[in-house]
């Protein structure tokens, strides 16, 4: 019957684990800035321009009945 020996982690494993931990750690950080880049673009593409250009569809339609009715 074989003893198990206890594992030995050798510095380059414990690096590399370390490495790859880190580059999780990266990819989950570059994962939130593309989504933080994809919200903003949302609020500025569909909130600001969709409310702006609502503003201006009630503005003219305003100035036209404004003009038909001091006809």
């Amino acid at each position: 019957m074989e003893v198990d020996k206890p594992r030995i982690i050798s510095p380059v494993n414990w690096q590399s684990q370390a490495e790859e931990e880190l580059e999780y750690k990266l990819r989950e950080l570059k994962f939130r800035q593309e989504l933080r880049k994809d919200w903003i673009l949302f609020i500025v593409r569909d909130v600001v321009i969709f409310s702006g250009a609502i503003a201006f569809v009630f503005a003219i339609c305003g100035y036209s009945l404004f003009i038909l009715i001091n006809r």
